[in-house]
């Protein structure tokens, strides 16, 4: 295994050795002790140009990846080079770099340099480092989707298909990516109608006595209860993969052959099923948004920018069929060359997927070779990276670039209109800017229990899903209200109870995380769902804090809970409401019903989880296995419960230890 040294200042003091198992997989940069002398200093001396200067004295002529760090140990920027010294001596004259350039030169402390064989592993170790580090000054690619296959597994004697997302652990085969999950299901429901294969899980599979409605329905072969040979269901499960590997018109043909043949023995019945199997097929070979007649696998990749935003779409072509697309907006500065967003995508958006043998992409890049090179070894196979000028394949990028612009102008209009409602929302609540992170909190239970917080986030671009927070409530439910202002007798002490929990939760671990706001996980306004009194507990919870400079505000339903006559309360402020077509307005509904909306889903999902819960669950060192044995044994827990320690040990792998813990456990005084 080829291994790659590295020299310069590190954080550790330490030389870094990587492999390419490293650079493929993780980019991560293992440590290893050295008694090599490393450029390790003050952090007060002097920055930008005269600091990087001093690296170049020890630094090789080398291929391999650079880290520029500020004084507080963030890294700004990550780059690869074919020569190290040569790439770093040209932030040493910043009169000849770009103003974005420059204003990152004059704030970096340190370097960290990894050299390594080749450019082609350089420019792979970058992109990992660049996915994982999200340095400022580069091109960000945020992409924290996996995306769904279908798996044939490989684990039973009867396979299963099913929809697989995430690490390709369990054996079997794998088919995809597919853009959506939506695309899995039909694929999915054609296998179902075309192959009748099994989709049950093993555990319900060894269960089963009689047919389930699937295969009443002619979705299934039946074999969990020997409606089919183990001989014959192979032959299902080979056809499929045919079919999931691009062949599918001899399948069909063959289809064709036998309800012909079940036709002409007037077995019309079996004639009938397999008319329904090729429609089937046709459906799904029908659907196709693009003609992909000479494709059968690649990704199609085209950009378009506009305005200093730049959109990236990517179709996914699978044995000669769409299996959709989607589009990315990765972040970088206004003055990036698409071409150079473009390159930079690539590196990050494959570091974690599989590859195809073909990408076509829009625009010419610098450095192709290189990146097929790398992309090639990152895949272990050959992998082809091409632009495309004439055919079919021009038309297929022509197509995806069209799908770029469009969904760029789509969301240039909502983020304009967002804008709008930001700034109309700052002059409705008297913020000094409009916010660029808004959370928004609400509660929901049943009388008190499984109650659950919900946080959203929304900002510029919309919400901010992956800022959605739940906080299951600990504290204790006060019926009377006595924790809350307001009269005894009410349920509104819960509520506020439960609010001041929630963002007293919240706020702790943001001073704890981030006491100095750099991390942009601060709130510029918090909205509560709520009335004054609401509002008075978040400021108390704020003023034991010491959390200040975060504007707040609730926002009440009107009378009989009418929408469009809400009432907002913000601090040292009479209540007031806003016209009821006011498009602001109709934003703040907006956050409000969401926060409520998820709120509501954490909260029955706390209760669906109770649901299903058994009491055996709760006896300590009894696992899943003997779990099982025991309720196949008794038919309940209930009845687990009410047995003897004698009768336990009938069931499989209950010895009589087990049987005594069990039977104490469910007699015991506590």
């Amino acid at each position: 295994m080829q291994q790659v040294k590295s020299t310069g200042k590190i954080n550790s003091g330490h030389k870094r050795v990587v492999d390419r198992k490293t650079i493929k997989e993780t980019g991560a940069v293992p440590a290893e002790p050295s008694a090599q002398a490393t450029l390790d200093g003050p952090l007060d001396k002097p920055l930008g140009a005269e600091v990087i200067q001093t690296y170049l004295k020890t630094l090789p002529s080398k291929p391999g990846v650079y880290r520029m760090i500020n004084a507080d140990g963030d890294i700004l920027y990550v780059g690869k080079a074919k020569n190290l010294r040569k790439r770093v001596a040209n932030y040493t004259s910043p009169a000849r770099l770009s103003v974005r350039i420059r204003r990152m030169v004059a704030v970096t402390a340190s370097m960290e340099f990894v050299t390594t064989h080749t450019e082609a592993e350089a420019l792979l170790l970058e992109a990992n480092l660049i996915k994982r580090l999200g340095p400022r000054y580069n091109i960000l690619l945020r992409d924290d989707k996996s995306y769904p296959a279908i798996l044939i597994t490989g684990d039973h004697d009867f396979p299963q298909v099913l929809k697989h997302r995430g690490a390709r652990k369990r054996k079997g085969e794998y088919f995809g990516p597919f853009a959506s999950a939506g695309a899995v299901n039909q694929t999915l429901t054609v296998l179902q109608r075309a192959f009748l294969l099994r989709t049950c899980t093993n555990a319900v599979f060894s269960s089963r006595t009689r047919p389930c409605l699937l295969y009443q329905i002619k979705r299934c072969a039946g074999p969990c209860v020997d409606k089919i040979s183990q001989a014959n269901y192979a032959t299902l499960v080979e056809e499929s993969r045919k079919f999931l590997q691009g062949e599918s018109q001899d399948f069909q043909r063959r289809l064709s052959a036998r309800m012909q043949e079940a036709s002409d023995a007037l077995d019309f019945e079996k004639a009938a099923d397999y008319r329904d199997r090729i429609q089937a097929l046709t459906r799904i070979q029908a659907h196709q948004d693009i003609n992909v007649s000479g494709i059968t696998d690649a990704d199609i990749i085209a950009a378009h920018q506009e305005a200093g935003q730049t959109c990236i779409q990517v179709f996914f072509f699978r044995t000669g069929r769409n299996f959709g697309n989607r589009a990315y907006f990765p972040n970088h500065a206004r003055d990036i060359d698409v071409a150079q967003v473009l390159e930079a995508f690539l590196g990050q958006f494959y570091a974690d997927k599989q590859l195809p043998k073909l990408v076509l992409v829009s625009h010419k890049l610098e450095d192709q070779d290189l990146i097929q090179e790398a992309l090639s070894t990152h895949a272990d196979k050959k992998v082809v990276l091409s632009r495309p000028v004439r055919g079919e394949k021009r038309k297929l990028i022509k197509h995806a670039a069209l799908n770029a612009q469009d969904a760029l102008r789509r969301r240039m209009a909502e983020s304009a209109s967002q804008r709008q409602l930001l700034e109309g929302l700052a002059r409705a609540l008297d913020l000094d800017t409009p916010p660029e992170r808004i959370e928004v909190y609400d509660n929901s239970h049943i009388s008190g229990e499984k109650a659950v917080g919900g946080m959203i986030v929304a900002g510029p671009e919309g919400m901010i899903k992956n800022a959605y927070r739940k906080f299951n409530i600990r504290v204790a439910v006060n019926r009377k209200g006595e924790d809350g202002p307001q009269a005894k007798g009410t349920m509104a002490g819960d509520d506020y109870a439960m609010m001041r929990e929630v963002l007293s939760r919240r706020f702790s671990r943001a001073l704890k995380e981030d006491p100095d706001r750099t991390g942009g996980q601060w709130p510029d306004l918090v909205l509560i769902d709520g009335g004054a009194g609401q509002l008075s507990v978040v400021r108390e919870v704020f003023a034991e804090l010491g959390v200040e400079d975060v504007a707040l505000a609730s926002i009440a339903k009107g009378p009989d809970r009418n929408a469009g006559r809400e009432r907002f309360f913000l601090p040292d402020r009479k209540p007031f409401s806003l016209d009821a077509r006011d498009p602001v307005l109709y934003f703040l509904q907006r956050l409000r019903d969401e926060a409520h909306r998820f709120a509501i889903g954490a909260h029955r999902g706390r209760r669906q989880k109770d649901l299903v819960q058994s009491i055996l669950d709760e006896i300590p060192g009894i696992g899943a296995k003997r779990k099982k044995a025991l309720l196949h044994h008794f038919g309940s827990a209930r009845e687990v419960a009410q047995a003897g320690a004698t009768d336990l040990q009938a069931a499989d792998g209950i010895s009589e230890g087990y049987a005594k813990k069990i039977y104490d456990w469910f007699h015991s005084d506590n």
